[in-house]
């Protein structure tokens, strides 16, 4: 079993590494960070360069925690893409994180995360980034 994050190189990405590495200290369970993208930065937002990945690597060498990274460059829809990972690879939590909204914003919660939220088979937590 493992926990699967959903890594996107903003705030609240970094937010549910960092939390998804607490979680898997806590429990003993390898860790799984997927980051989902068209493959181009100029167009993506959610793209992890070579630079992002080169510091999430740090960071996870740096925890001790078992992990793997994966970046799945496609147009396949992020939640799906976590979902089948976390099937895969039998989580046992799913982390995202969440971003902040205007009030008119948090009528409707994005819809990657509310996928996610409302189709995974494991538990989700989902996390926001400090202010």
């Amino acid at each position: 079993m493992a926990i699967v994050v959903g890594y996107v190189p903003r705030p609240e990405g970094r937010a549910a590494l960092d939390r998804a590495i607490e979680e898997a200290a806590l429990r003993g369970s390898r860790l799984v960070v997927l980051n989902v993208s068209r493959g181009d930065a100029l167009v993506d937002p959610r793209y992890a360069g070579a630079d992002d990945w080169d510091a999430v690597k740090a960071q996870l060498e740096a925890s001790g925690v078992e992990h793997e990274v994966a970046q799945a460059i496609e147009a396949r829809d992020p939640a799906d893409q976590l979902l089948k990972v976390a099937e895969e690879t039998n989580a046992e939590l799913i982390v995202i994180g969440l971003r902040r909204r205007t009030p008119v914003g948090k009528l409707i919660m994005g819809s990657a995360a509310q996928t996610v939220l409302l189709e995974a088979d494991a538990p989700v937590l989902a996390v926001k980034a400090p202010k």
